[in-house]
């Protein structure tokens, strides 16, 4: 009996070279790491910019990664819902729309914190760049395309000190957020005419959007408000006497309930 041959479906692969993806994709992550180490060391400037005291520009920081906390949790179904390009670019449209408003000092702390949390949605999901990457490429060259993309978070925090030094002092803390919206400009029109979802991504998107995942919005609420609670407690504890200071108490007692 003669056996007829099956055909082998070929694995997808991108229509560009994978090597402009992952310089595209990595271009935004070299951005947000580097923005995040500058604007640790302008912090200062930016306090005396805005008439702050110390204390209250670290709340900037409390403030984003309590919304860090509560935001990650709905990356992955994000991805789902919508795709992974749909989502980076949104992501990155984010941040480059709130860097203009921290850099104008419009609501500086709340465009701080969508600024950071859009950033780091992008980069700790399910829609990262890793994910791209291993998309992207066939796995005998993936570890080339990490190693790239671990090259710029490597650089980033290395230069970031330096060059947001030399910015506060011969310029102006502003720049530091406005240098970031012509690369994502950059970035949002690159990843629209290079990247793209893969097959089995936008069958998930199909299934999601027909009715096949819905979100726990019960749940993700309560997550959000334990993570939330929680940050808040381990970040501000110390410095308020722990259980001597009635905010921290509170939160303690919102974080109990939602467990």
């Amino acid at each position: 009996m003669e056996m007829t041959p099956v055909a082998v479906q070929a694995p997808w692969r991108p229509r560009v070279n994978p090597w402009i993806v992952a310089l595209t994709v990595t271009l935004a992550t070299f951005m947000e790491v580097l923005d995040s180490s500058i604007a640790n060391v302008a912090l200062p400037h930016i306090a005396g910019g805005l008439g702050a005291t110390q204390d209250e520009a670290t709340w900037v920081l409390t403030a984003y990664l309590v919304a860090n906390a509560v935001i990650l949790p709905a990356g992955a179904y994000m991805t789902t819902f919508i795709g992974r390009k749909k989502f980076y670019m949104i992501c990155v449209a984010l941040f480059g729309i709130s860097s203009a408003l921290c850099g104008l000092g419009s609501y500086a702390a709340a465009a701080g914190v969508l600024q950071d949390s859009a950033g780091d949605w992008w980069r700790r999901t399910g829609s990262s760049e890793q994910a791209i990457l291993a998309d992207t490429f066939e796995p005998s060259k993936r570890g080339q395309a990490f190693a790239l993309y671990g090259l710029a978070v490597v650089c980033a925090p290395a230069i970031g000190p330096t060059l947001g030094g030399y910015i506060t002092d011969n310029f102006n803390w502003r720049w530091i957020f406005f240098l970031n919206v012509p690369i994502c400009l950059l970035s949002l029109y690159l990843t629209s005419r290079i990247v793209e979802d893969p097959p089995y991504v936008k069958e998930q998107v199909k299934k999601t959007q027909s009715g096949g995942l819905r979100l726990d919005l019960i749940g993700f609420a309560l997550l959000g408000l334990t993570f939330g609670s929680l940050e808040f407690v381990l970040d501000k504890g110390q410095e308020d006497d722990w259980f001597g200071s009635k905010i921290i108490t509170f939160f303690v007692v919102m974080m109990v309930i939602a467990l």
